[in-house]
């Protein structure tokens, strides 16, 4: 007789799952777009100003003012655009459990429903960015710059995020016999 149960899942070795998330394709820069470069640049930014913030606080001994601000900008820039990769590949976080347990045809309609949600979203955000924007005149407390350069920047990011829901949803629609 066996101790092991007939019930249990059987027994995967962890290094299997450990190696296949690293299983992938080979690096083509065609796979990238401008704003992939843009946020990798404002990424880098961000790590410089962080790193002069910890370097002048930890061993200079005094903090470099505008540091904190700039950084606060800089991972905004960086949530926004980084979401506009997460739009033109279609990555933003969605349940994806229900679309398994529908037939096509309903799976694509949703799918093509949740698109369009989504593009409306994205033109409402950019609108509404841009009224915030045109309408701020304040500066920046530590940099005399207009605080209104992030609100445009948020703005670029939302009408850049609907424009790749477009070609997304474009490229992936115009072949009807495409599989959810």
């Amino acid at each position: 007789m066996s101790d092991a149960r007939e019930d249990a899942p059987p027994s995967i070795d962890p290094m299997v799952d450990f190696e296949s998330a690293f299983d992938d394709a080979p690096f083509k820069l065609s796979d990238y777009r401008i704003e992939d470069f843009v946020t990798l640049t404002l990424f880098w930014a961000l790590i410089l100003v962080v790193f002069t913030q910890f370097f002048s606080r930890y061993v200079l001994g005094s903090s470099i003012g505008w540091t904190e601000e700039i950084a606060r900008y800089l991972l905004i820039g960086v949530g926004f655009l980084g979401s506009v990769m997460a739009a033109r590949n279609g990555s933003h976080i969605m349940v994806e459990f229900f679309y398994h347990y529908m037939p096509e045809w309903q799976a694509r309609l949703l799918e093509r429903l949740v698109g369009l949600v989504s593009l409306g979203f994205y033109i409402a955000m950019a609108w509404i960015a841009y009224q915030l924007a045109s309408r701020t005149n304040s500066l920046m407390v530590s940099v005399d710059l207009p605080k209104s350069i992030i609100y445009f920047t948020v703005c670029a990011a939302f009408v850049l995020m609907a424009l790749r829901t477009i070609q997304r949803l474009y490229l992936k629609y115009r072949d009807r016999t495409d599989v959810v």
